[in-house]
């Protein structure tokens, strides 16, 4: 049987990258996906088992989302899966750092993501599952990276507290802490860059978009009922060893 078989999910975020790779799996496993982006080209495709929804929803303008979010339960009747992918990294060490660069950062990679949370857990019927996308950033102090660095470490600790006040309604929060991924973010860096990273990771390469999804498949189903505020990485070690 399918592990999402007749699931609502929402992939904020999930056009390409990561997310897309996420809202692909998802629709193979039996899921209708909502998956939202500013660049998606709107429409219905069957993927697998399921059906991938792409929207177009600039996902740090918080009342759009909050209105998508709403249609959707309108739509779909409730939504039993949020994926929230959406995010930005950019380098500023502390003496560049200005503030349209912080508010950039976190009012994607934070305020956003707490609020489409809030919108779409309060669709959200028992045994509800949120996946967020962090990354092992959170746990390291990378130079250049330090306020994205932050961003991540506020998404860690939001799973810790919403896991524990959607408990009592059967809904667990868990993140998914990816390291260097070899996205089309990663094309644009350089061959040294990409040696130098792959480098520090004891597995001896990049991650790949659909290692990352399958992380998310597993929290997001029944495989994963009774993990809530947990941070699983797939990182290769880098982080872990």
């Amino acid at each position: 049987m399918s592990k999402l078989a007749e699931k609502i999910a929402i992939v904020i975020g999930g056009h390409d990258g990561i997310g897309g790779a996420v809202a692909r799996r998802f629709a193979v496993e039996g899921a209708t996906v909502y998956a939202t982006s500013r660049r998606a080209e709107e429409g219905d495709v069957s993927h697998g088992k399921g059906l991938i929804r792409a929207r177009r929803v600039d996902a740090s303008d918080v009342q759009t989302l909050g209105a998508f979010l709403a249609t959707v339960k309108a739509e779909a009747g409730r939504i039993d899966l949020l994926v929230v992918n959406a995010g930005i990294s950019e380098f500023a060490t502390l003496d560049a750092v200005n503030e349209d660069h912080f508010d950039r950062a976190f009012g994607l990679n934070v305020r956003s993501l707490l609020f489409a949370t809030k919108a779409a857990t309060a669709h959200m019927p028992e045994g509800g599952a949120v996946v967020l996308i962090g990354s092992i950033a959170g746990e390291l102090g990378t130079k250049g990276y330090g306020v994205y660095n932050a961003t991540k470490a506020a998404v860690r600790s939001f799973a810790r507290t919403w896991a524990n006040e959607l408990a009592p309604r059967g809904i667990r929060v868990n993140v998914v802490a990816p390291g260097p991924t070899d996205t089309a973010m990663f094309e644009a860096a350089s061959d040294e860059v990409r040696d130098t990273l792959t480098k520090l990771i004891p597995l001896g390469r990049l991650g790949r978009a659909d290692e990352v999804a399958s992380a998310a498949l597993f929290l997001a189903s029944g495989e994963a009922s009774f993990i809530t505020g947990a941070e699983l990485p797939v990182d290769g070690g880098m982080a872990q060893i």
